[in-house]
């Protein structure tokens, strides 16, 4: 069988074109320029912020991190874990005035404080990003920075109440 039957016949357009595809070393070489690039980090194709359907973005983005933004998951863990502690001693039938409630509420209330404050912020930055592209958005966030305001001070009754008693 000759050359020239086993080659498949290409796109008579293509003819004479000696092109290779680009070398994808030289194309990653490239995004690696990035300044924004560090070793380890996930490479992210920048876009658009997307645009809902009444035409506003469906995000605006964080321009400045909170302080404890890469701890806020480990904070709320060990919230979690204590405040299910606490609840499922109280349901047992323990009291108020028993360890086993109060340390887990005492130990517990101190990263979900730090926690429920670090969500407040980011959300009443959020308030102040929206203002100016959707009041409605930026109440809406208000709105969540009053729950959280009004969730803390339920935490600080039973804090309260888990010392006293």
């Amino acid at each position: 069988m000759s050359e020239d039957q086993r080659a498949p016949k290409g796109d008579p357009a293509l003819a004479g074109h000696d092109e290779e595809a680009p070398d994808a070393g030289e194309l990653l070489r490239e995004v690696l320029l990035d300044e924004r690039y560090e070793p380890g980090m996930r490479l992210l194709d920048r876009q658009e912020v997307p645009l809902a359907d009444d035409g506003l973005p469906a995000f605006v983005p964080e321009h400045a991190p909170t302080p404890l933004r890469s701890s806020y998951i480990y904070l709320s863990v060990v919230a979690l874990i204590c405040g299910t502690t606490a609840i499922s001693a109280l349901e047992l039938g323990a009291r108020w005035s028993d360890l086993i409630v109060k340390v887990p509420v005492i130990v517990g209330s101190i990263p979900l404080f730090i926690a429920m404050g670090e969500a407040a912020l980011r959300i009443a930055r959020s308030v102040r990003a929206w203002w100016p592209i959707s009041r409605g958005r930026a109440l809406f966030r208000a709105t969540w920075v009053a729950t959280i305001g009004a969730l803390a001070l339920i935490v600080l009754a039973a804090v309260i109440a888990a010392i006293g008693a």
